[in-house]
């Protein structure tokens, strides 16, 4: 397999993905190129908004390509591609949130390595938003690995509650109980940070 590192509009999008699987298994690179050139952008935004940072998910990303092409063969759905591709990185990037705690727990990492969700927002946006994004960010920083992941496909990527569960390879009560629990920690923080008057506008 070559190289994975170019984000160009694949040449032909009327091609179903499931077409474009079954090639790709047969050895045509083309087919698995236009795979990569389809999908990498989207995977590659998703994956930087469960991280909160851009540099990290392009090694996420590659490395999701990398191991669903080793594996294409035993996707038994081949026009689930995307479903399946989303999968994979989702487990890479609870691999990597993992790591990080890991290496901060034995004071390998600074506490604020990781990039604060603000810095991934639009340029647009306004300083109160700004400020609300960095409180989220603290939050989701503290909450257990699956919960982070959980809460963040419901409430930031907007999937309904069964793509979470499918996404996050667990059952549906599963995948409510977690976003609950995130839901909860973030709802206390924010009530406390609101009675200390610190999200409210200024004069």
């Amino acid at each position: 397999m070559r190289p994975l590192r170019r984000l160009e509009p694949v040449a032909s999008p009327s091609i179903a993905d499931g077409d474009l699987v079954r090639r790709a298994v047969a050895g045509d690179a083309w087919a698995e190129d236009a795979l990569y050139r389809r999908h990498a952008r989207p995977i590659a935004g998703l994956v930087a908004r469960l991280l909160g940072s851009k540099q990290d998910a392009e090694d996420v990303v590659h490395d999701a390509f990398v191991h669903a092409f080793q594996k294409l063969d035993r996707l038994r759905e081949p026009d689930a591609f995307r479903g399946w591709l989303s999968r994979i990185a989702i487990t890479q990037v609870r691999r990597v949130i993992r790591r990080r705690r890991l290496a901060r727990s034995l004071g390998l990492l600074p506490l604020g390595d990781d990039a604060a969700l603000e810095q991934l927002a639009s340029s647009a946006v306004s300083p109160e938003v700004r400020a609300e994004l960095a409180v989220v960010d603290g939050i989701l920083r503290r909450l257990p690995t699956n919960d982070r992941i959980a809460w963040m496909l419901r409430v930031v990527e907007g999937h309904r509650l069964e793509e979470v569960a499918e996404l996050s390879g667990c059952s549906l009560a599963t995948a409510k109980r977690r976003i609950a629990a995130a839901q909860k920690r973030m709802n206390a923080v924010l009530d406390v940070q609101l009675d200390d008057g610190r999200l409210e506008d200024g004069p």
